[in-house]
Order: structure tokens, then C-alpha cells, then sequence
């Protein structure tokens, strides 16, 4: 059993709410500047728990076992890949549900316009993913939208 070196109270900080993280990036808090913050970051990536990735810095598997955790496991939509915790993932979600999503309810759950709901249906859903979305109307006349 290997021994970990001491941690300064903001590295555990850093690894903590880095392993809280859905995507697992390590973002220090805006008051650790200069070079309080290259230090404490320095000193992570030498023990090579966290590396460069995602345009930031991202925990390693070493990372989540110094924090005490083990990495979250990515959530597929129908065998693609959906970061949990994104508007992607809310719309992916919403559009599963039996009764489908009107497109207001697209709006609310993304905080999208109309038209952006619209363009990521069609442009990222249908073309880019290739999954079957459905159009169809509800009693009133609102756009229904679901997977098929």
C-alpha cells in the first residue's frame, strides 16, 4: 500500500469538488491567483493526479482514488455518448419520455430560443447523432417531439 504525500488544504479542496464534478474539471476558485495557484496546481499534476484535457485541467483515475472516489461512469443515449448535466443531455431526456416534449417544454429544460431548439433537433439530433425524432401534434396544435 502506497503512502500519498500530504495535501495543502486548497489542493484537497481542488481534488474535492473536482470528484464532485460530473465531467471531473478542476476549476480553482477565483480568489487563488498568481502564484498560489500555479503552486497548487503544479504540485497536482506532478503526483499526475489531474492533466490537461477539455481546455482546462481534468482529474486522472490516480486523482479520483487520492479523493477518495471512483470516476463517473458516461451515460449513453441509445450507444452515444451524453455528458451527464448538459443541455444535450436534457433535451436527449426529455425527448425520451413516452409522451414526447412540446417545444416549450424543450424550451424550459434547456433555456434555449425556439429557433435553437428547432436547429440542435435537426442539425445535432437527427443529422449529426442519426436518431429518429419524431414531429407530431398534440390535441391543441402544439409540436410534439419524440424519439422513435
Amino acid at each position: 500500500m502506497e503512502i500519498l504525500p500530504k495535501l495543502t488544504p486548497t489542493q484537497a479542496l481542488l481534488l474535492r469538488t473536482a470528484a464532485r464534478r460530473a465531467d471531473g474539471r478542476v476549476i480553482p476558485p477565483a480568489n487563488l491567483r498568481g502564484g498560489a495557484r500555479v503552486k497548487a496546481m503544479t504540485g497536482l499534476m506532478r503526483r499526475q493526479w489531474i492533466e490537461a484535457g477539455d481546455g482546462g485541467y481534468v482529474l486522472t483515475d490516480a486523482g479520483y482514488a487520492a479523493a477518495g472516489r471512483k470516476r463517473p461512469a458516461p451515460q449513453e443515449a441509445e450507444g452515444i455518448p451524453v455528458r451527464p448535466g448538459t443541455k444535450l443531455a436534457a433535451l436527449v431526456v426529455a425527448l425520451r419520455r413516452p409522451q414526447g416534449a412540446t417545444n416549450l417544454q424543450l424550451m424550459l429544460a434547456t433555456g434555449w430560443q425556439p429557433h435553437s431548439v428547432r436547429g440542435a433537433i435537426s442539425g445535432l439530433l437527427r443529422k449529426r447523432l442519426g436518431l429518429n425524432v419524431v414531429l407530431t401534434r398534440n390535441a391543441v396544435g402544439e409540436r410534439v417531439y419524440r424519439i422513435g
